[in-house]
């Protein structure tokens, strides 16, 4: 399919590591690829000496100028590349080597001056009750003043608003000077690249050299100036600014197709050109190997309700799937109005395997943004800012994010509060549990272990909240945003609406476990109080008849009307907790049923739990039930899951489905997944995703990983190979895909 991609892909795939060598995804920036030409720029070592220097003489300035001249002299002096194996430029410097000048000290003289909620995070992280930081990482940039007025546009932009300022601030200089520098850097650095590009006798270099001057004079011309300017923004704030980008343009396909039509239509580039382009672009994510992955998104609705589906979401996935790669992910925006050929396309691809592909529904998303303030318009115009998290097009920005587990709260009705990993209590005396007359007293000891955990951690986490601006300002990013530069405020500082993502984790295994006291000690009487929390302090050994029991009581997951209202009830308590409150900077709290890898962190720092699991393993993730519970296939997963009132998850929430392969073969099969998608939708479901596995093949994966080396795995936002996936992680699955057939 494409010209020249099969001899240069395994030289991209070298870009950025060594992929043959050792390489920790979760640190993916500490790592070089091939090597760069090294009169273009300083070593690691060079340049790390000439920051500390500079930094030094930085002592005493607002900290946007402080970071900005830091992330000028990286752009200055970092090392460049423009390969013939390449359409994309090289940065060499990409390890976020500003941090340790910065971001680390302020946010060290952040927590020193606040040593009471700093001390709170640190307990309950201890704990395995939650777990959070300031965030500056689920950015998306406003990509259509980027496009509508390329780096130099934006710059010009910042410059006539701070004219029209009639008595700056000092803060409001400072972030304008900080903005000037960190942008006008950028130029340079184009021109530099361009520079380079013109020096080269390449057959690519003189098409790379154009684009990158016309991204230094002004905004993108075609599809690959538009390509090229996405991957610098990302590279420069993910790499350099320390900004996660969390999304390739305003929807992927609705960015590229104006560029794309043009290139077509005056015969700039042939369709064959522009998907292999399209190919070579996608690989940079695939090569950085990112751990969460990279998402972007496609499809959606425009104002009218048509589908913003094109010609063009569909070639993008069509070149995704002849790539063959799992990383960047695709989200798929689903509504009512969306073409289903696309929507089969991509199923398709999920039941071959590829299983980074997420279906997200758009009415649920505009529900929830509605719920947030949102007009109808700036609802419809979603943007997806994470793994599903939404936000409202350049109007706002996550300012922390804390993960809550929902199961732990149990554990402090047995000990009256009691935390052993700190050798304390945590939590408030809610009596002694065996003079508990029933099951409402019990399930009212866990909703008040739940409020005072998930209280005092936010409020603590509010504290912090009030510097975020001061630990890391964002700088590239709020020049994108109009709305920041003409008041010339940073984002973070209430330049736009500032959100607190609050997450909750394992609410299935928490109903599970809920679930299990009433019945085993109020219904069934087969056990005490007295007798279960001896259980759970042996790790259930010595007790497995009653563990068998505990396995046996009712699960979320199941269709189970006591299991699910109980699931339900927690959410619900959740919301409530936070409903109208605002934040420290005036906005709001916003909640989310998504877990990332708190199913296993998490799962790790609890003990046993009534539910039959022991202690440290994993809890439930997402809306999803504990891992082995669903037994009644999907049907009465999504009916349970859909219990649950999605309303109060205005930033998100996410089902993982699994299902056998012979459930999805040939058009029948193909039909049911459709279906599965579309129930789910009706029912008022956000985001839903698949693994299709069949216990055999999980099993001999494990057994004989070198006959699997592409084999994929969805882990809860993102995908990750089964071959780099941990055992405790591959035998959940393994014990999940047995309960499907």
């Amino acid at each position: 399919m494409f010209r020249t991609l099969q001899e240069d892909r395994a030289f991209i795939e070298q870009k950025y590591h060594d992929p043959k060598g050792e390489f920790d995804p979760f640190n993916r920036m500490a790592y070089h690829g091939y090597a760069f030409d090294e009169s273009t720029g300083l070593s690691d070592e060079e340049m790390d000496a000439g920051l500390a220097a500079l930094s030094d003489t930085l002592q005493g300035f607002s900290h946007p100028v402080h970071k900005a001249r830091l992330f000028a002299y990286v752009l200055d002096n970092t090392r460049i590349d423009v390969s013939a194996h390449d359409y994309f430029v090289g940065i060499w410097s990409w390890g976020r080597m500003l941090s340790k000048y910065v971001q680390q000290p302020w946010q060290q003289e952040v927590t020193s001056a606040y040593p009471e909620a700093t001390a709170v995070l640190k307990d309950f992280d201890t704990a395995g009750i939650s777990y959070g930081w300031v965030d500056f990482e689920h950015t998306v940039p406003d990509w259509d003043s980027l496009m509508a007025l390329g780096f130099p546009g934006i710059l010009r932009r910042a410059k006539e608003a701070f004219a029209a300022l009639a008595s700056p601030t000092e803060t409001q200089t400072a972030m304008f000077e900080g903005i000037c520098i960190e942008y006008e850097a950028i130029l340079r650095l184009l021109d530099r690249m361009s520079k380079y590009a013109e020096a080269q006798h390449f057959e690519k270099a003189p098409k790379i050299a154009a684009c990158l001057r016309n991204l230094r004079d002004g905004a993108p011309k075609d599809s690959f100036d538009a390509m090229q300017l996405i991957y610098l923004y990302f590279m420069l704030s993910e790499s350099v600014d320390n900004y996660q980008v969390r999304s390739l343009g305003h929807g992927l396909d609705s960015t590229l197709l104006p560029f794309w039509t043009a290139d077509t239509e005056c015969g700039r580039y042939t369709e064959e050109e522009l998907s292999e382009l399209l190919a070579y672009f996608l690989l940079q994510w695939s090569s950085i190997g990112n751990y969460w992955g990279q998402p972007f998104y496609l499809g959606g609705r425009n104002p009218d309700g048509s589908s913003k589906v094109s010609f063009l979401s569909r070639k993008i996935l069509d070149v995704y799937d002849k790539l063959g790669i799992y990383n960047p992910k695709i989200q798929l925006k689903v509504n009512s109005t969306m073409p289903r050929d696309i929507l089969r396309q991509a199923l398709n691809m999920v039941r071959r395997g590829n299983s980074s592909i997420v279906f997200c529904n758009d009415e649920a998303i505009e529900r929830a943004l509605l719920a947030r303030g949102a007009s109808p318009a700036e609802a419809v115009d979603s943007v997806i800012s994470g793994c599903y998290e939404y936000k409202v097009k350049a109007k706002g920005i996550g300012i922390s994010c804390t993960y809550f587990n929902a199961l732990k709260p149990i554990s402090y009705v047995f000990t009256r509060g009691y935390e052993h990993r700190l050798d304390r209590a945590v939590g408030p005396d809610t009596g002694d549990p065996a003079e508990f007359p029933d099951f409402d007293r019990f399930f009212a000891a866990y909703l008040t272990q739940f409020a005072a955990a998930f209280d005092a951690y936010l409020c603590a986490m509010n504290t912090l909240e009030q510097k975020v601006q001061d630990i890391n300002p964002s700088l590239m990013f709020s020049a994108t945003v109009l709305d920041c530069v003409n008041s010339m405020t940073d984002a973070l500082d209430c330049g736009l609406e500032n959100t607190t993502d609050v997450l909750i984790s394992a609410l299935g295994t928490a109903a599970d476990a809920l679930m299990a006291v009433r019945e085993l000690v109020y219904v069934r009487k087969t056990a005490t109080i007295e007798t279960l929390k001896a259980a759970l302090e042996a790790n259930w050994v010595g007790f497995e008849d009653l563990r068998s029991q505990a396995l046996s009581c009712p699960k979320y997951g199941n269709g189970s009307p006591a299991a699910d209202s109980c699931a339900a009830g927690i959410l619900r308590f959740a919301h409530d907790r936070l409903d109208g409150k605002r934040n420290s900077h005036g906005g709001r709290f916003i909640l989310e049923l998504h877990s990332a890898r708190a199913f296993i962190i998490h799962g790790e720092k609890t003990d046993a739990t009534p539910d039959g699991r022991k202690a440290g393993e994993e809890t439930s993730k997402n809306a999803s039930p504990t891992p082995g519970a669903d037994k009644e296939g999907i049907t009465a997963l999504i009916r349970s899951v859909t219990t649950l009132n999605s309303d109060f998850c205005t930033n998100g929430s996410c089902l993982d489905a699994m299902l056998h392969p012979s459930a999805v073969e040939g058009e029948s099969g193909l039909s049911a997944l459709e279906g599965v998608i579309d129930t789910y939708r009706k029912l008022g479901g956000h985001s839903i995703h698949f693994n299709i596995f069949s216990t055999d093949d999980l099993r001999d994966a494990q057994a004989h990983p070198e006959k699997y080396p592409a084999l994929q795995v969805r882990i809860c936002g993102w995908n990750a190979l089964w071959n780099n996936v941990a055992k405790q992680e591959q035998d959940a699955y393994i014990l999940r895909s047995e309960n499907i057939g």
